[in-house]
């Protein structure tokens, strides 16, 4: 794929993606500022081996892999990444929306609060509708690491809601 066209090709995936992306960088860090950092770091990555991802069956599942990989590069790091660049090719025109009900935004709060792989399980599985394979697949891990990380953060925020109902 010559230059020219990997651009043209790559561009239309992130405009028809871009939302989607923004979403799932927001559900990962829990910052629009954050997210969108990871949506241009991740795009980035994504891009020098576009090639070969646009081959693949699902290149959304590679892309969200490569989002959880830099979002926990990022975490473990003791200062804070922020990469910025001004491409046309990766800039995410819209924000993610925040959370709509006062309810939700509780819960977020508590989602947030998770540990790294713990979040990135919850937001695959729930937010995202993967299955345990699917999100094993991105995480890196296998089927029952997925389940024990979701078992470990669901049980958390069930004992965190409960401390804010009681």
């Amino acid at each position: 794929m010559g230059n020219t066209e990997r651009e043209v090709d790559f561009s239309a995936y992130v405009r028809a993606r871009q939302t989607s992306l923004a979403r799932f960088a927001y559900l990962l860090t829990g910052d629009p500022h954050s997210a969108e950092d990871l949506v241009q770091s991740s795009l980035a990555k994504v891009y020098a081996k576009w090639d070969h991802i646009s081959t693949v069956e699902s290149p959304d599942a590679y892309v969200r892999k490569v989002m959880v990989n830099e979002h926990t590069t990022w975490w473990r790091r003791a200062w804070r990444h922020r990469e910025r660049t001004d491409s046309e090719l990766i800039r995410v025109m819209d924000p993610a929306a925040a959370p709509a009900t006062a309810h939700d935004s509780e819960l977020w709060a508590h989602v947030r609060s998770l540990a790294p792989q713990q979040r990135a399980a919850v937001v695959l599985r729930y937010y995202e509708d993967l299955t345990e394979a699917q999100t094993a697949e991105i995480l890196g891990v296998s089927v029952g690491t997925v389940k024990s990380h979701t078992s470990r953060a669901i049980s958390s925020l069930r004992s965190r809601m409960k401390e804010v109902t009681s």
